[in-house]
C-alpha cells in the first residue's frame, strides 16, 4: 500500500512542520492537520516497522535548543511529550487498560494549555534554574526570564530539592495589547499567543519578557527529595500542596471511572471559549505516580499520561455581507462579514477568509446565508460549509471596487486582478511592500506613515518616496511621520536604501511570482535591471526555477512604458540599477552545486546559510533528491540525513562548507 518513497516524503514533510512549530515558533498548518500527518505516519510504520529509525518524528521530540537564546543545560528529568488520542473511545480503552492492572487507580483531568514548557528547579526554597524543553534531554537556561514572570515563585516554602514543570503562555488580553502596539508602530503583528510566548521566553533581554506579560501554570512535580514532604505519591495531593504555598497550578478534576473522565473532558471543551488563554486539549494523568511507570508510551512520551485533542472548534454564523478588497499585487481578496460576532478559541470573531470568487460560488456563500465557521489552526477563521443558503447568489465583480478599472482573470487560476498600478488600494500595499524588510528594507517606514503620505498627496508612486526630503519641514510641521527626530531618521533610511543591490529593487517592484530569493537568483544572470528589461520571455524561461508564468510577468512588467519611465526616474534619483562588478569575476567555489541544509547550525541561521550558499555560486534547496550534490547536516539532523544516506548524497558539516569557500576569501 505504501512505498518507501512515500514514507520518506512524509517524514520530511513532518520534520519541516515540527521545525516550524517547535523551533521557529511559526507553524504553517493547524494542530489538527499536523496530527493527521502523524496518524498517517504511524499507520505506515505499523505496516513497515523495518522503516522506523530513531530519527522518525514518532520517535523524537520536535524541539531543539537555540544556543543564541541561552546556555544549554541538561535536564535533570527528561521533559517529554504526552501521547495524543483523538477519540473518546481511545480514552476509555486506555483507562480500562490501567484499571485492569490497578483497580484502585485514580485519574486527574486537566486543561492542556497551548504554550511552551518550562521546568523550575528549587534548592532549599530558592529558584536556581529555569529551563525550556528543547529536545527533551537538553534545553536552554532561561532563569533570568523566569524571574520576571509574576506567576513564577522566586522563593517557595519547600526545603531540599524540588523540580516543577509548567506551561508558559500569554493571555488573550496581553496578546491583543502587543498586536495593537505593533500595528501602531507599523510592524507585523504576531500570529497567535503561543508563538509570541515562545519567542518572548527566548529573548535575551528580560525587560522585554517583563513588558509582554507572560504567565505560567505548574502542572507537574518532576522530582522532589530531602524535603520531608510527600510530593511524589499523589499528583492531585502535590498540586493541592503547591497551591496552598501560593504556587499557580493548573486546575484538576479527580476521577475514578472512564465515565467521570469523559464528563470532565467535555466540561473543559465546553468552557474553552471562556478561558483567557488558549488550550489545545485535555490531559488525563494517573494520579498515583508509582503506577505511571507501568504504562510507558515510547521514548518521546511521558509514562502514565494521555492528551485528548479536541476537534477544531466550529460555530454557525450568519453572513451579513461579502467584503472585497484589493491586495498588494492587485488581486481581489474576499472576506465574509458576520451579522453578529461569535466566540472561537477564546476570541471574538466577526469575519472569515473566503479564498476567491470560484470558492464562494462553489461553496454557495452569499449575503444572508448561514454557514459554519472554523478557526483553521486556531488562528485564521474560515468558512467550511453553508448550512442555509441566502436569497441572492454571489456575483463576482467585473470592475475594481476602489478605482473602477476592469478586472482580469489570470489564466489557469481562480484569481482576478486589478491591473491599474495607480489604484489607491493597490498603491498603499505596493509601497508598503517596497519599503519592507524583504525588499528595500527602509527601517521604521511602516504602513501607517505610507497610508498618511498617500492620503495627503505626498506619494503617488515609488519615485515620490525619494522626493520626501524636499518636504522635510512641512512633514515635521504636520507630524505625518512624527516629530523631527523620527522624520529625519526615516528620511535617512530612505536615502541609504539608494545603495541597495538591484535585486532588492526588483523585489520591491512586487512583480507577480517574484519574491526576494527569486529576484536575487534572476539578477545573478544580468548585469543590470536594464539588461533584464531587454530579456525575452524565451530567455527568461531558461533561468533556473523561472517558469512561463513568472517569465511572462517579468517581461510584461518591465516592457510596460509606465514602468520603464519609473525606472528612469529612480535611476536619476540615484538608485542602484547595476550589479557591482567584482574584481575577481571568475568561477565561484560553489558554482553549479545544489546544496540542502538540515539541523541546527553553529554559525548561521536558516536564511543566512541560504544567502551564504547563493553568494558563493551555489543553489540552496529544501529537499534531498538524486540531483543534490551535498547535504549540510547540523545537530538534530533528521529524515533529510536518512534520505541523503540512502541516495548516496555526500554529507558534510557546516565547517566543511566554509572550507569549500575559502578560496574566495
Amino acid at each position: 500500500m505504501y512505498s518507501i518513497e512515500d514514507y520518506c516524503e512524509l517524514v520530511q514533510l513532518i520534520d519541516y512542520h515540527m521545525n516550524r512549530y517547535y523551533n521557529e515558533d511559526s507553524p504553517e498548518i493547524s494542530d489538527f492537520d499536523y496530527d493527521q500527518l502523524m496518524l498517517r505516519l504511524k499507520s505506515m510504520e505499523a505496516e513497515h516497522p523495518e522503516w522506523v529509525t530513531p530519527d522518525s518524528p514518532t520517535q523524537k521530540i520536535g524541539g531543539s535548543t537555540k544556543r543564541e537564546a541561552g546556555v544549554e543545560v541538561e535536564h535533570h528529568v527528561p521533559m517529554l511529550s504526552i501521547q495524543d488520542v483523538f477519540s473518546k473511545e481511545e480514552v476509555t480503552a486506555w483507562v480500562d487498560e490501567v484499571h485492569r492492572m490497578h483497580p484502585d487507580v485514580r485519574f486527574c483531568v486537566e486543561e492542556k494549555i497551548d504554550g511552551l514548557s518550562m521546568s523550575l528547579r528549587y534548592s532549599d526554597g530558592r529558584l536556581t534554574l529555569g529551563e525550556t524543553r528543547g529536545n527533551g534531554l537538553t534545553g536552554e537556561d532561561v532563569t533570568a526570564n523566569a524571574l520576571v514572570i509574576p506567576d513564577v515563585k522566586k522563593i517557595i516554602d519547600i526545603p531540599g530539592y524540588v523540580e516543577l514543570r509548567g506551561e508558559v503562555y500569554m493571555s488573550h488580553e496581553d496578546f491583543d495589547r502587543f498586536n495593537a502596539l505593533q500595528e501602531d508602530a507599523g510592524k507585523k503583528p504576531a500570529a497567535n499567543p503561543r508563538n509570541l510566548a515562545a519567542g518572548t521566553l527566548r529573548q535575551l533581554d528580560s525587560g522585554i519578557v517583563r513588558q509582554r506579560g507572560l504567565k505560567m501554570f505548574i502542572f507537574n512535580v518532576q522530582d522532589a527529595y530531602d524535603n520531608g514532604m510527600d510530593l511524589m505519591s499523589s499528583h492531585a495531593g502535590a498540586m493541592d500542596t503547591l497551591r496552598s504555598l501560593g504556587v499557580v497550578t493548573v486546575d484538576h478534576v479527580l476521577c475514578e471511572t472512564a465515565e467521570e473522565i469523559i464528563i470532565a473532558i467535555d466540561d473543559i471543551g465546553e468552557r474553552r471559549g471562556e478561558f483567557d488563554h488558549d488550550i489545545d486539549g485535555a490531559v488525563v494523568k494517573i494520579d498515583q505516580i508509582a503506577y505511571r511507570g507501568d504504562f510507558p508510551a515510547g521514548s518521546k512520551y511521558s509514562a502514565g499520561h494521555i492528551a485528548y485533542k479536541y476537534p477544531p472548534e466550529e460555530k454557525e454564523v450568519t453572513i451579513d455581507r461579502i467584503e472585497i478588497n484589493v491586495g498588494r499585487t492587485g488581486k481581489m481578496t474576499f472576506r465574509a462579514i458576520f451579522k453578529d460576532p461569535v466566540r472561537l478559541c477564546g476570541t471574538s470573531v466577526m469575519r472569515a477568509t473566503l479564498h476567491n470568487a470560484d470558492f464562494i460560488r462553489e461553496m454557495g456563500v452569499s449575503e444572508g446565508c448561514k454557514a459554519i465557521c472554523r478557526k483553521q489552526g486556531e488562528i485564521i477563521p474560515a468558512i467550511i460549509k453553508v448550512t442555509e443558503r441566502g436569497e441572492k447568489e454571489f456575483t463576482a465583480p467585473t470592475v475594481c471596487p476602489v478605482c473602477g478599472s476592469p478586472l482580469v482573470k489570470e489564466e489557469d487560476t481562480c484569481d482576478i486582478y486589478c491591473e491599474n498600478p495607480s489604484c489607491p488600494a493597490q498603491l498603499k500595499r505596493t509601497l508598503t511592500y517596497f519599503c519592507g524588510k524583504d525588499a528595500m528594507d527602509i527601517r521604521n517606514f511602516g504602513p501607517r506613515y505610507i497610508e498618511a503620505l498617500v492620503e495627503e498627496g505626498y506619494v503617488s508612486g515609488i519615485p515620490d518616496i525619494y522626493l520626501l526630503k524636499e518636504h522635510r519641514d512641512e512633514l515635521i510641521e504636520k507630524g505625518i511621520m512624527g516629530k523631527e527626530k523620527n522624520t529625519d531618521r526615516i528620511l535617512s533610511a530612505i536615502e541609504a536604501s539608494k545603495t541597495n543591490e538591484p535585486y532588492k529593487l526588483l523585489t520591491g517592484f512586487a512583480i507577480r511570482n517574484v519574491g526576494r530569493i527569486s529576484a536575487r537568483e534572476i539578477m545573478h544572470h544580468y548585469h543590470s535591471l536594464w539588461d533584464l528589461a531587454g530579456a525575452t520571455v524565451e530567455e527568461l524561461v531558461e533561468l533556473p526555477d523561472v517558469g512561463e508564468i513568472t517569465a511572462s510577468s517579468i517581461h510584461g512588467y518591465l516592457a510596460d512604458g509606465k514602468h520603464i519611465e519609473m525606472m528612469h526616474r529612480l535611476e536619476e534619483l540615484g538608485l542602484t540599477m547595476e550589479n557591482e562588478i567584482e574584481e575577481d569575476s571568475g568561477a565561484k567555489p560553489l558554482d553549479g552545486l545544489t546544496i540542502v541544509v538540515t539541523g541546527s547550525l553553529d554559525h548561521f541561521g536558516r536564511s543566512e546559510i541560504a544567502e551564504f550558499i547563493t553568494s558563493h555560486g551555489g543553489k540552496c534547496t529544501g529537499s534531498v533528491s538524486k540531483k543534490t550534490d551535498y547535504l549540510v547536516a547540523g545537530a538534530g539532523a533528521g529524515s533529510k540525513l536518512t534520505r541523503a544516506q540512502s541516495l548516496g548524497v555526500p554529507v558534510i558539516t557546516e565547517e566543511d562548507l566554509m572550507r569549500m569557500t575559502e578560496t574566495e576569501q
